[in-house]
């Protein structure tokens, strides 16, 4: 099982599904982990999940 990188939550236990799109070979979902990272994940048919691309988190703007 893999993990966040930047706060080791699981990744098959995202905090959020930002948005799901079909393609060709299954969907891409977007997915937010408790940390705030966005992951771009590709989900084939069978339901397999894959994360493609991960941003780090977003840090606290001082104001």
């Amino acid at each position: 099982m893999s993990s966040c990188p930047y706060c080791g939550w699981p990744d098959d236990e995202p905090a959020q599904i930002v948005s799901e799109h079909p393609t060709g070979d299954g969907a891409t979902r977007w997915t937010r982990c408790w940390c705030g990272s966005l992951q771009m994940r590709h989900v084939a048919r069978g339901g397999e999940q894959r994360i493609t691309v991960r941003g780090r988190p977003q840090r606290a703007v001082a104001g």
